[in-house]
Parts: C-alpha cells; structure tokens; sequence
C-alpha cells in the first residue's frame, strides 16, 4: 500500500485563505507580482509573466536559521530571469517557521499553490522543486501529495532524509571529540547558547589538530566519515589524485563549516522539534564505514606519513561511549522527514559532485529507497562537475526543468544524459560552461528509510 502520511495540512486552512490578509499585487511593465500571507502566518510570493505559458513552478527554499524568513519563488534572481522570460509561473512560500519546519513548510508549500490557483486559475502542469532542505520539502511533497503536482526537481538535496541526515552528521563529530580529546555534547543540546558553545570549543580542537600531521589526518578520517569532498568550494584550486596534504587542507575548512552551521546548532533546533535525540551510533562499524568512504585512500595515505596507527584510531572509535537515540524522536524524524522511495510522478534529483554539506552520496540513499519501493523507473539523476553546495548555474537549473517537463510530457525520460543536459544548458544561456558529466556516487554511509524497516543502520 503507498504510504500516504500526510503532513497536517487541512481543508479547514485552504477554505480560510480568502479570510487572509488581502494580497497585494503589483504589475509594473512585466509579469504580475503577488505578495501575501497565509493563515499559518507564512507569507508567499508570486510571479506570473504577461504571456504565461501554463505551468507553475513551485519552489521550495532551502534551511533558513531566522530571524528573517523571507518568502522565495525561485533560486535565485538570474533563474528566476530566465524562467519568466520562458513564460513560466513562479510561486513559493516562506513556511510558517525556520529551522526544520518540514511540518509546516509542506501544508505551506500547499496552501500556496491553492492560492496560486485562486489568483490565477488552474495551471496545466505544476512541477515542484527545490534546493539544499528545500529538496527534502519537494520529496516529501512529491511522496506524500503526488496528485498535487505533475513532478518533482531535487537540487542540491536533502534526500537521503532526515534520519540519514542527522545520523551522519554525528559520526564526524563524533570522530574529533573522540580523537582530539574532547567532553563537547554532541546531542540533547538544551539551548542554541549551548549548541554555540560545543561547536567553538570542538572547532578550537580542530584548529589546534591541524598544525600536526597527525592531527590532519584524524580530521580526514572524521571527513572521510561523512563523504566530504576533497574539492569542496568553488574558490579551492582542485587538487591532484594523490596530492593528499591539499586534499586535507581543503576538507579541513569543510569539516570546520559542519561544524559551525549543522552538527550542533541545526542539531538542537531539530531536536527540539523532535522532542530528543533522534540520532545514534550503536553498533556502528567505523572501520567499515571508512572502507566504503569515497576517500579511504587519502586517509590511509595520511596516517602513514603521519607514522599513526590508523588501526588504533579506529579501535579508539570502538570503545569510546556510544549515543542512543531517543525512541520517540526517531519516530517523529522518521514519519515527518524520512521517506519509502514510492513515487507516482517522475523526479529529476540534480547534485555538484563536490558538495560538503549534503554530500553527493545523498543520491545513493535515494537510489536504494527509490529501486526498493519498485519506482526506479520514474527517477532519474544528473550530476554536475563543480564544487560547493547548490552551486548550480541558472543554465543548468533550466536544463534540469526543461528534462523533467519533456517526461512529463511525454511519458519517457529522454535527453537526461550529460551531454544532452549540457545542450539544453548552452540553449538556455549560451555564455554559460557546460558542466553535466557521468559520475556515480560511492554509498550514502548511514542511510535510513521507509522502504528498509530490517536494516537501518
């Protein structure tokens, strides 16, 4: 049976949206503006081209820590340029709440393509997307509302899930506290004052571990844990395949940005939603972890120089106290942020291959739930040659929705190899470098899903 868990969105709330405060609308010379708000408190915003060719396109934006939580109709202003050029709708919410609000940003995300519809009337296809935590939100749209839209686009995103996600953000933390020598919390975080305070203090430890060679390798096995690219910000001269201290110096700053933005304070602002802890590492294997880490070779390479015993590292990270999870937050994660892989309308997941903070091996937690569920033929995944996360260029973003639309059009995937993508690119902005290439993803190393109820690891 599909699971059709719906995130609390109730016909109550859509019939009172002409109780809310009037939208204001705005023409100028181009397309119509709309802005609102919606009885969640969420505002929305709208664009609609004078010419509009019938499809909307419903985006979903990416983690926003507050204060300020703007709504968003596109990734940015260049796409956003071209796709209203193209005729194409553009409508988005800001979600009632920041932080992890897939509980709000889903009925959100609905209650505004409702409006959408009441403005401007039925379009004849709507197509969700988004980007980084927004990918979540269009994957959990995309499962659980599949007759709200036509298709999905996942850019950059979380779709591994939530579970998967925070599971694997513990095991690098976990790594540096255990290695460097640290009495951080790592979870059940009471406040942000105090997520801030474990993250200075392990970064202060990270710091000081990369002025020795030893050091620098423990912080590439803690990368190594999470899959962090040893290409990772566009700003990073790439480095060559055995050019291992230049490897490490890259990952080094990555390692320092998880820490500093999701291993602690986006961490307690989900537990709290949570209600607990909803990540563990019990019966964890990190040996095992490390042979199926993308670079596994880096590490190796790095301990030797180091004259350190990768061996006894690794049993260190055996016998050191494990976390368990709370059972009733690992309920909440799993049922509003986890997913079964079933889909009924085709899906384009789109991910750089040098992505830090959702890494690229994301794709290959999809991909399990996805074959799984037995809707591997409605998925279809790209990759593109660039680092950093969501660095996308607005060429390839319409590449990805020009991909999707034609199967949903057509009914057959079509044109979703790299070079095709690449000329849809070019078509779309010639000035811009073509950068789809084939790649395969090495395994997510903690996946989580609906779809394997006997092996969440």
């Amino acid at each position: 049976m599909r699971h059709r868990t719906r995130i609390a969105c109730t016909a109550a709330l859509l019939l009172t949206l002409t109780s809310a405060p009037a939208a204001t609308a705005s023409t100028a010379t181009g397309p119509t503006h709309v802005d609102g708000r919606l009885p969640s408190g969420a505002t929305y915003m709208m664009d609609v081209p004078a010419v509009w060719n019938g499809t909307v396109l419903l985006f979903s934006h990416g983690y926003t820590s507050g204060p300020a939580n703007p709504a968003q109709d596109a990734p940015d202003e260049a796409t956003k340029s071209l796709l209203l050029q193209g005729g194409y709708a553009l409508a988005g919410s800001s979600y009632a709440t920041t932080g992890w609000a897939v509980t709000d940003a889903v009925p959100d995300q609905l209650a505004t393509l409702k409006a959408f519809t009441t403005r401007f009337g039925p379009a004849s296809r709507t197509l969700a997307w988004g980007r980084s935590y927004g990918g979540l939100v269009t994957t959990a749209i995309a499962e659980r509302h599949p007759d709200e839209i036509d298709g999905s686009l996942s850019l950059c995103g979380l779709v591994q899930g939530g579970v998967a996600n925070w599971n694997n953000t513990l095991d690098p933390a976990f790594a540096l506290k255990t290695l460097l020598g640290s009495d951080v919390p790592l979870v059940n975080l009471p406040s942000q004052e105090a997520a801030t305070d474990a993250a200075n203090t392990l970064t202060a430890k990270v710091d000081s571990a990369q002025s020795t060679a030893g050091g620098r390798a423990r912080i590439a096995l803690a990368a190594a844990l999470h899959n962090i690219p040893v290409w990772n910000a566009p700003t990073q001269t790439r480095p060559a395949a055995s050019d291992w201290d230049a490897q490490q110096a890259n990952q080094y700053d990555a390692v320092k940005g998880l820490l500093k933005i999701a291993a602690f304070n986006r961490r307690q602002e989900a537990e709290t939603r949570a209600g607990g802890n909803m990540s563990w590492n019990t019966g964890v294997d990190y040996a095992r972890l490390l042979g199926e880490s993308s670079v596994r070779k880096e590490v190796t390479a790095l301990y030797k120089k180091a004259g350190l015993s990768l061996t006894a590292d690794l049993a260190a990270l055996d016998r050191a106290p494990r976390i368990t999870a709370d059972r009733n937050a690992v309920a909440w994660m799993s049922r509003t942020s986890s997913f079964t892989g079933e889909l009924a309308k085709p899906q384009l997941s789109v991910h750089t291959i040098g992505d830090p903070l959702v890494p690229v091996q994301t794709e290959s937690a999809l991909r399990r739930a996805v074959t799984a569920a037995g809707s591997g033929p409605l998925l279809r995944q790209a990759y593109v040659d660039n680092a950093g996360h969501c660095t996308f260029s607005p060429a390839e973003q319409l590449a990805a929705l020009h991909a999707l639309e034609d199967r949903v059009t057509t009914g057959h995937w079509q044109g979703t190899d790299p070079t095709s993508l690449n000329s849809r690119a070019t078509a779309a902005d010639p000035s811009t470098p073509t950068r789809y290439v084939r790649y395969r993803p090495t395994p997510y190393l903690r996946p989580y899903d609906l779809a394997h109820p006997a092996d969440r690891r």
